[in-house]
């Protein structure tokens, strides 16, 4: 098992209120969701107008797709409209050579 958590750290430029910021990050959240299959969330900022934190759990079957997938999941967020990707911090996790049920 492959696994990966992302955090994105958001600006969004010309967001003047809550509803206009969440307006610019709903269409990243749910393409992320529904079209990718991913689980993400808005993790912070959530009282701030122009600034927002998702992040993202990603599990794969071989490193190599992990990387492919949260490639894909950079790009996206980096070409989306209205925000401007300001920080990325990544946690891998590293699978365990023991089999379910040891410790």
């Amino acid at each position: 098992m492959h696994a990966a958590a992302v955090r994105f750290e958001l600006f969004v430029p010309e967001s003047r209120s809550l509803k206009a910021k969440r307006a610019a990050i709903r269409p990243i959240v749910d393409s992320l969701r529904h079209k990718h299959h991913l689980s993400v969330a808005e993790v912070d900022h959530q009282d701030t107008w122009q600034r927002a934190a998702i992040a993202v759990a990603v599990v794969a079957e071989s490193d190599g797709h992990l990387r492919e997938l949260l490639a894909g999941v950079d790009r996206l967020i980096a070409n989306a409209p209205g925000v401007e990707l300001l920080d990325t911090e990544t946690a891998w996790l590293d699978p365990d050579p023991a089999p379910l049920g040891e410790v």
